[in-house]
């Protein structure tokens, strides 16, 4: 059954290829949502799949790019159903 989670990442995320990263490997998951920068330096995302893929997702985002330093990930389950595909959003 499909779940949806939403992830506030903190930490050096900017400007180290996150957002590549998180797309690249929601897209080889399977999962569909959206990735972005945060004006506060953090990056957001929504996650939208089978429960065992969107894990795998939140594990990827814990640990992030070589260049990145996670020091926390913010979790919450939300409504899904609402996005086609992975995209890189606009800076919110």
């Amino acid at each position: 059954m499909p779940i949806a989670r939403h992830f506030l990442v903190t930490g050096r995320v900017q400007g180290v290829g996150f957002r590549y990263f998180a797309e690249t490997t929601a897209r080889g998951l399977g999962i569909h949502g959206f990735v972005r920068n945060l004006r506060d330096g953090g990056v957001e995302a929504l996650a939208e799949g089978p429960a065992e893929a969107v894990a795998a997702f939140e594990s990827a985002l814990r640990q992030g790019p070589s260049h990145a330093e996670v020091t926390a990930v913010s979790v919450r389950e939300v409504a899904g159903g609402e996005h086609q595909g992975f995209t890189v959003a606009p800076t919110r």
